[in-house]
C-alpha cells in the first residue's frame, strides 16, 4: 500500500501495479467503493505494460476522513491533483466510475488535469433520480452498524441480487470496518451522504465538461443500469461525438465487479489503441493549463 498527501493535508491511500516505467493510468473509485473495486483491473493493466495506480478517495476505505467533512468534487479534483503531483506530474490515463468518474470528468473538462485519455465508467452528466436514490438508501442503512459480516452480505445481495452472494465472506472486510463495539460499519465517513447537492448545476457542470473534451475518451455502460439510461448515455455522445461507446449487456452500475473480464478488455483495447504501451499518446499535451482553480461551484457528487 502507497500513502500520499492530499489536498489540506489529508492522507490518502493507494495500490499500484506494473512498471512505473509504463504509460500512468489513474484508477478513480465510485461512492461508497474503495480501491480494491479496480484490483482485477489493475492486476491487467499492470500485465499489459501500464503502470495502474487506484487510491481511496478521502473519506473512504484506508484514506483520512476529512476533519471538515469536506467531500466536494472540487475538492477531490485537488486531491487527484496531489496525487498526480506525488507521481511525478506524469500526464496520465484517467478511468473513473460513478463517483471517481465525475471528478476525472472535471479534472479534464475545467482542464485542471491534462490526461492522456479518459474512460468514464457508467456515469453521465444526466443520471436517472431513481437509480440515484437506490444507491443513497443503500449507503443510509443500519447507520448504527451490522451484527456480523453475514449481515453485511446480506444487504449486498439484496442491493445486488443478479451477483451470487461469496461463500467466502473475508473479502467483505474490505468494504467494511470494526468498531470497538464490536459491530461492522462501512468503509467511508457518513457524512459524504450529508454533502450538499445540486443535481440541476451539476448537470450543467459535467455537460460543460463533456463539450470540451477533445482527448480519447470512452463510455462504458452498464446495460442493466438504473444510474446511467441508454437515453443518458446517446445525450453524452452528442455532447462529446468523438468519445467512443461500449455498453456492456450483463452489467449493471457496478460495470468493473459485474463484468470485470468484459470492462478489462474493452478497456486495455481502447489503451492500446489511443495510449500505446513504448510510444507516444495519441493526444498531445496541452500548451497551456489552467492554475488548477476551478471556476465551478463546490458539489459533491452521488453517484
Amino acid at each position: 500500500m502507497h500513502t500520499w498527501t492530499g489536498a489540506d493535508g489529508i492522507r490518502l491511500a493507494g495500490d499500484s501495479w506494473g512498471s512505473p516505467q509504463g504509460p500512468l493510468v489513474i484508477l478513480l473509485h465510485g461512492g461508497g467503493q474503495t480501491r480494491h473495486a479496480w484490483g482485477g483491473t489493475g492486476e491487467r493493466l499492470g500485465a499489459a505494460g501500464y503502470f495502474a495506480v487506484a487510491f481511496d478517495a478521502r473519506g473512504h476505505g484506508d484514506s483520512d476522513w476529512s476533519a471538515e467533512g469536506n467531500y466536494s468534487q472540487d475538492t477531490m479534483v485537488r486531491d487527484l491533483g496531489h496525487v498526480l503531483l506525488a507521481l511525478g506530474g506524469r500526464r496520465p490515463v484517467l478511468v473513473g466510475a460513478s463517483m471517481g468518474g465525475g471528478t476525472s470528468l472535471v479534472a479534464v473538462g475545467e482542464d485542471r488535469v491534462d490526461a492522456t485519455a479518459l474512460v468514464l465508467v457508467d456515469i453521465v452528466p444526466y443520471t436517472e433520480p431513481a437509480g440515484v436514490a437506490r444507491i443513497q438508501a443503500f449507503m443510509s442503512q443500519k447507520p448504527d452498524g451490522f451484527d456480523s459480516l453475514e449481515e453485511v452480505a446480506e444487504a449486498i445481495s439484496q442491493y445486488r441480487p443478479q451477483r451470487p452472494r461469496p461463500r467466502n465472506l473475508d473479502g467483505l472486510a474490505k468494504n467494511v470496518r470494526l468498531g470497538e463495539d464490536g459491530r461492522y460499519r462501512w468503509h467511508w465517513d457518513p457524512r459524504y451522504l450529508a454533502s450538499p447537492r445540486d443535481l440541476e448545476r451539476r448537470h450543467e457542470r459535467l455537460s460543460a465538461c463533456a463539450r470540451r473534451l477533445t482527448l480519447p475518451t470512452l463510455l462504458v455502460r452498464g446495460g442493466s443500469s438504473d444510474v446511467v439510461s441508454e437515453a443518458g448515455a446517446q445525450a453524452f455522445l452528442e455532447l462529446c461525438p468523438h468519445a467512443q461507446y461500449v455498453n456492456v449487456v450483463e452489467a449493471g452500475h457496478m460495470v468493473a465487479g459485474d463484468r470485470n473480464d468484459v470492462f478489462g478488455q474493452a478497456t486495455l483495447d481502447f489503451l492500446r489503441r489511443s495510449v500505446p504501451v513504448g510510444t507516444a499518446p495519441v493526444h498531445p499535451p496541452h500548451t497551456s493549463k489552467s492554475s488548477g482553480m476551478s471556476s465551478g461551484e463546490d458539489i459533491a457528487d452521488i453517484p
